[in-house]
Formats: structure tokens, sequence, C-alpha cells
């Protein structure tokens, strides 16, 4: 089998040759409800739901014409216009693995779009809303689909922007714009990294394209590689939330429940493992300090997340945490190179389902709620909402990875495959699934079970069937997509073409000694949880707790730590630099001017307008000269 880097690109006709609609229908979408305004109030969620749709449909008809094609063909160019001349032009690459990041986008987004149509029904900025849904989902497909650092690097920076937008939506809540600022700024570090790294691929390469870099990444030296790894691995880990760059994630809860469906499951946290696993044959090459640099950080985040989860009554926050412990396994799996790059690209995938299933179940809870987020205010509520219900317990037996549903294949793949390949890393995974299974588990019992703890003004009901219609078919593809991709290598036979193929094809065991040890870990996190939140009484207000259960609660004092190692000297610098500015450089300037102008103004005096004394001062200095000369001349 051929590298990926050494399969030819092909240029692209048919409906491959037109997928740049998959970007211009939500960009368009978004221009007209925002440049229209007030105007399409009334209809203009439609316009970002069809825009949405479409975007799929062209996504379904190119993914159809690739599989279409010879193996060897599947890396299909598509030139659209010379963007920087000699430098890059703008393109699409539509292979195996841009074209299932596409599907997972449009397919999920616009089952999120259809979900907002009822969920953002009272609001008054529906339509703002479904304008900044459209431009996340265009940005997000410019990511996955460009041909070049360039292109994807603007697809990066639209999603922090979209991001932005839609975090601090609601933005005369002044937690939900101080969480959009967060989110920008700890985003903008990562995109930092990411922007050096490209800097140092043109000075070392010349070109910033994937299809030149292959044959070109030999002639660097191995420092060179290690450096643009951990710069990409830098900016990889800001858009994924993970460690250091993992405070925003949290705070990004304070949008509506729409946006963290959409952040957390189909598009922007998945953007750095797209980044990962797209530079992979070309930066992380298996074994390299780099490709394990990926893989340290995504153990530590998964159980980091896992951890902040346990500890969370905010039931969208302990979504969050989960979210940010998923995608440390996914970067975990990203870092053992191809034999990995299936599982967690497979895991991506079906997180991408059951994760909107959960967030957009939260957000029908909540709904039913009067938007109360407390778990600890919920209890019994499977009787009043049997649908959400019954789709909630689905996204979380995949998510736990009970046999034979989603998560059980492509989680217990990556746990397998870094059993063998990182045994410490493996083993801190299989610890990580335990937790999993603790803190999901505990949101499932205090929200769905026990006797009702809610407030006498609240009515719980099932929501419309806008929004359980969604939640249907993403349950729908948490219990079937894992095993239908994993069994077989399918996932990793099609995706060969983009990302490589190991030596030896991987195969899924289902007893091995990991996974039969991630499934009792699994059952005694649950069983833990149901004696302390099934079967015991859940106090209305939270208890203090031990300093590990404060330590959880306060994120690992990661914004403690950010504060006092980046923002207090960061303040300190800047007072020292205006100090500096206002008694040293404005010190000197203003002297000097002061200096002048106060000579200035004493020899301003000898000028009186008296003829007479201008003649004694010619007198005097004439008499002066002359002295000196005769002086001289004896001399």
């Amino acid at each position: 089998m051929e590298s990926p880097v050494e399969i030819a690109q092909y240029t692209a006709g048919g409906v491959i040759g037109v997928s740049w609609l998959m970007i211009a229908l939500p960009l368009l979408g978004a221009a007209v409800l925002l440049v229209l305004g007030r105007i399409t109030d009334r209809w203009g969620h439609l316009l970002g739901v069809a825009m949405s749709l479409a975007s799929f449909v062209v996504a379904v008809l190119a993914f159809l014409e690739l599989v279409g094609l010879p193996e060897a063909q599947r890396r299909q160019a598509v030139f659209l216009y010379e963007f920087i001349p000699g430098m890059a032009d703008m393109g699409l690459l539509i292979d195996p693995l841009s074209i299932s990041f596409a599907l997972l986008i449009t397919g999920v987004g616009s089952l999120i779009h259809i979900y907002s149509v009822g969920y953002m029904s009272h609001d008054s900025d529906r339509r703002r809303f479904f304008a900044y849904l459209n431009l996340f989902v265009a940005a997000m497909l410019l990511l996955v689909l460009a041909d070049n650092y360039v292109g994807l690097f603007i697809g990066w920076e639209g999603v922090g922007l979209a991001s932005y937008l839609l975090i601090g939506f609601w933005q005369f809540k002044p937690s939900a714009a101080v969480a959009a600022k967060k989110a920008f700024i700890v985003n903008r570090v990562g995109d930092f990294g990411l922007l050096v790294g490209m800097f140092v691929i043109w000075s070392s390469f010349g070109t910033f394209a994937f299809a030149d870099l292959g044959a070109k990444v030999g002639t660097a030296s191995q420092g060179t590689i290690t450096a643009i790894g951990l710069l990409l691995l830098l900016g990889a880990c800001g858009k994924s939330a993970q460690l250091p760059l993992q405070s925003w994630l949290l705070d990004a809860m304070e949008g509506p429940t729409p946006v963290s469906a959409l952040i957390h499951a189909a598009t922007m946290v998945t953007a750095g493992v797209y980044l990962v696993v797209r530079s992979g044959a070309f930066f992380f090459e298996p074994g390299s300090p780099q490709a394990l640099a990926v893989a340290i950080v995504g153990a530590a985040t998964l159980l980091a997340g896992a951890i902040i989860g346990c500890a969370k009554d905010d039931i969208k926050k302990g979504l969050a945490g989960s979210t940010m412990s998923q995608i440390g396994y996914m970067m975990l799996g990203a870092g053992l190179g191809p034999a990995g790059y299936a599982f967690a690209i497979g895991h991506l995938f079906t997180h991408g389902f059951f994760k909107a299933d959960l967030f957009l179940g939260a957000g029908s809870v909540m709904h039913g709620m009067n938007d109360e987020v407390d778990m600890r205010k919920y209890g019994g509520l499977r009787k009043y909402m049997p649908l959400t219900f019954a789709t909630f317990m689905v996204g979380y037996l995949a998510i736990i990875g009970f046999p034979l549903l989603s998560g059980y294949f492509t989680k217990d793949g990556i746990i397998e495959t870094a059993v063998h390949l990182q045994p410490v890393l493996g083993w801190l995974a299989v610890l990580g699934a335990g937790i999993t299974g603790f803190y999901m588990s505990r949101m499932v019992f205090m929200t769905f079970f026990g006797e009702k703890r809610w407030a006498d003004d609240a009515h719980p009901h099932e929501s419309p069937s806008v929004m359980t219609i969604p939640l249907i078919v993403l349950s729908i593809g948490s219990v079937f997509l894992g095993g239908y991709l994993i069994l077989s290598n399918r996932l990793l036979l099609f995706l060969s073409p983009a990302v490589g193929r190991p030596e030896e094809l991987p195969e899924f065991h289902f007893a091995s000694v990991p996974g039969l040890a991630t499934l009792g870990l699994v059952a005694v996190g649950a069983g833990f949880a149901w004696m302390r939140y099934g079967r015991a009484e859940v106090p209305v207000l939270a208890p203090r707790g031990s300093f590990v259960t404060a330590f959880a609660r306060r994120d690992l004092y990661g914004d403690a730590l950010n504060e006092s190692l980046f923002m207090r000297p960061g303040q300190w610098l800047t007072r020292i630099a205006v100090f500096l500015d206002n008694r040293g450089i404005d010190g000197v300037v203003n002297g000097l001017a002061a200096g002048i102008g106060g000579t200035s103004g004493r020899l301003r005096r000898v000028q009186t307008g008296f003829a007479r004394t201008y003649a004694l001062s010619i007198l005097i200095g004439a008499a002066l000269l002359t002295g000196a000369l005769l002086l001289v001349g004896n001399i």
C-alpha cells in the first residue's frame, strides 16, 4: 500500500468538481441573514436549515462519487483561484479524510440546526443565531476541505470568530460575554503556535500545499520536524481544549445549548484532531517525540476532563468535562500513528453522534425545566420526558462503552491499541473509562431517577417533535455507527489513501484484557454512582466536600494557574512598561523639550530691542575677538 504522501492527486470533475458548494451554501445563508437583517426574521431560520441541509446533500453526493473511484485516485484536487501569488492557491482536497469530516459536520450540524428551530423559537434574535450557525459550518468545512495550510488557517480563524459570536450570543449576560472573550483569547494562544508552525513550514519547504509536502519533508532535519510538530500540537490544544489550553471549554456553556452541541460534537473541538491526523504523514511520524507528546497530552487531558466531570452539578458543564475527556481519547489515538488513526477518527465520528445526542438531550431537559441547569434540582424526570430519557440513555450507554454500542468499538479500540504501543498511557486510559462510568451515571441518576427536587413553578414536559426527532436520529447513530466503522476495518481501509495504512492491520477484540478491565472499571464506577446518587437521597444544595471535590469543582485550578503564571506577571510587566515609558522614554523626550524651551526663554531676554544695547554687544564682541587674535599671534 502506498503512503498517503506518495499517492498522486487528481483533478476533480463531476460533483467533486463543485464541492466548493459545501462551503458556499451555508456561507451564502449567513450573508443573506446578516445583510438583510430584520427582513428575514419570519423565515431566516428556515433558510439557515435549508443551507445546511443543501450542503449535506452535496457532501453525500461527493462521497458517493469518491467511493466509486479506484482507491489510488481518491485524492481529488479542486482548484479555485490564485490566493497569494507565488505562495498559495485557494483549493480543496477531497479525499477520504476530508469528505468524512464534511459528512459529520453537515450531517450532525443539520440536525442541530433543525433542533434549534424549536429551542430558539421564542428568541427575538433567532435569525441572527442561524446566521452564526451557518457561518460556523462554512468555516469548519473550509478548515477540513482546504488543500493547504493557508486555507486551513483561514477556516481555523473563521471557526474562532463564529465560536466567539455564538458563545456570547446572549451578550446581555455578563457571564456569556466574559466566556466568549475567554474562548477567543485562549484560542489565540493556540493559533499563535499554528501560525509560527506555518512560518517554519514555508521557510523550510517553500510550500503550504499538502500535495507538495510529502516529497519535501525528507529534506529537513529532525529538529525542524519536531519543532513544527510541537507548534502544530499547540494549535491543536487550543481548538480541541487539551491541556494546558482547556480552560475556555467549560465557560463556553454560557451559549445556547445548540451551540454547545455544535462546538462539542461536530465542529470546533474536532479541529485539533483533524490537524494532527492530516499532518501525521509529514510531521508526526510514529515513535517521534512530537507524536509521543500528542499521546501524553491526550492521556493527561482525558483524565483531567473525567475528574472535572465528576464534580459538576451543571448538566452542561458536566458534559463539557466529558467532551474534554473524550477528545483526549482521540488525541491519544492520533499520537499512536496509523495504527491508532482509524480508532481516533472513528471515535470522533461516534462521539459526534452520542455527544450531540447528550447535549441536545440536556437542552430538552432545560426546555422543560425553565432553563434550569442544576441537576440537584431535577430528579425523576424520566416519567415526564420519556422520549428525552430514552435517547439520553442511548447516548449515555454509548459514551461509557456499553458492549455493542458505538463508543464500545471506538474507545475500546483506542485503549487496546494504546496498551499495546504505549502501556502506561493505555492503562491511564482504562482508568479514565472507569471515571467516565461514574460521572455519566451520576448525571443520569441525578437527572432522571429519584424523587423530584424541582421548584413548584417548574412544570417538566416533553419537548416538541422538531427537537425530539433529531434526538432519535442521533441515538440511532449512537447505537450502530461504531460497529459498522470498526469491524472488518472498514474505516481504516477507507481512510488509507489519506492517512496511510499500518504494516499490520489492527483488529478489534471483544474479549481482550484491556477491554475486560475497562468494562469492569466502568461497572464499578456506575455502581458507585448508584450508591451515591441513585439509591441515596441527593441533597438540593451541594455539600462542601473534600479538597479533591473542590479541586474538581474549580476545574483543577486551571484558571488560577493561568492567572498566576500569565495574567499577574503580564499585569506587572505592563505596569513596569508604563512606568518606563512615562518616566523613562517620555521623561527624556519631555526633559529635552523642557530644557530647550527653558534655554530659549532665557536667551530670549538678550533681545531687548534697544540699538545701544546691540552696539555695546558688538563693541564687546569685537574687543574680545581682537584680544583673542593678539593672544594667538604672540603665542
